[in-house]
């Protein structure tokens, strides 16, 4: 018995089963025992404390194998993964997002169907490396060292494609730019750089519904995935990366404002660019 159960107990005692012998109080050893029973069979346990997350999950049996941390290990897998065509959920470092091979269009569109997004709203792709973005997209006009402050980092960057693109032309069909991200998130820097290529990446969600900081938020899609890698809680809300348009040489547009506005414009004028929006 705890302090509790003892003062209980002691306010449970009736005055004619109390003795004193040498001054001290005893009790009838029957009267003592049928009344420290009846305290432990009346004592109720604490409730069990209070669940700080809004991210709790409860996974079912038959979804449990495919809940993967974030591990270098499991990179590896998920690069093999994604060879095979097949869909992921990440983190980002803004985001949850659905990853697939940018290269193979039957996966991505397959991640359309995952979303029920229409083909007429693009992706944007995930590299792993700065120096990976000229592959994919035109940079020849962007002030020296401007990238590097910018990435790797909440921030997505629409690029003219250009003919040298090896992306193929099934990918966002009729644009001719290119939303790029490198995420300050390791893990994804990592499958990307093990792709060999660029993932396609698009927000772990349904098309028009909230955007996931966690796994349990879309929890209904999990099982279109080859494999859901959960990185906890990301700390950044649900604004997403900030989407700025560096198609014009000098000039710049936040389509988006996101997470890091003030932070991207910023570097920006550092840089000496001009927001392309004053001129129209």
């Amino acid at each position: 018995m705890n302090f509790t159960d003892i003062m209980a107990f002691s306010e449970q005692l009736e005055p004619d089963s109390v003795s004193f012998t040498d001054g001290m109080p005893s009790i009838d050893a029957v009267e003592a025992f049928e009344r420290v029973r009846s305290v432990l069979l009346t004592a109720k346990a604490p409730p069990p404390p209070a669940s700080t997350s809004k991210c709790k999950i409860s996974i079912s049996t038959s979804l449990s194998n495919i809940i993967l941390p974030t591990t270098e290990a499991h990179a590896e897998e998920a690069v093999e993964t994604l060879k095979d065509g097949k869909v992921i959920a990440v983190p980002t470092d803004t985001l949850y997002g659905f990853a697939c091979d940018a290269c193979s269009m039957e996966a991505v569109n397959r991640t359309y169907e995952i979303k029920g997004r229409k083909h007429t709203s693009p992706f944007a792709i995930c590299v792993g490396d700065i120096s990976d973005i000229k592959r994919f997209a035109i940079t020849d006009h962007l002030p020296p060292g401007l990238l590097d402050c910018l990435l790797p980092g909440p921030v997505t960057l629409v690029l003219s494609r250009g003919d040298s693109s090896i992306l193929e032309k099934s990918m966002n069909p009729g644009l001719d730019t290119i939303g790029v991200r490198v995420p300050d998130c390791s893990f994804i820097r990592v499958i990307a750089r093990g792709s060999g290529s660029a993932l396609a990446l698009t927000s772990a969600n349904l098309s028009g519904q909230p955007s996931s900081v966690c796994i349990k938020d879309f929890e209904e899609l999990w099982k279109h995935c080859a494999y859901v890698y959960d990185g906890g809680v990301l700390p950044s809300g649900r604004a997403g990366s900030t989407v700025v348009q560096l198609t014009k040489p000098g000039k710049y547009k936040i389509l988006r404002a996101g997470s890091a506005k003030e932070e991207t414009v910023a570097v920006l004028q550092r840089h000496s660019l001009l927001d392309d929006a004053m001129d129209t």
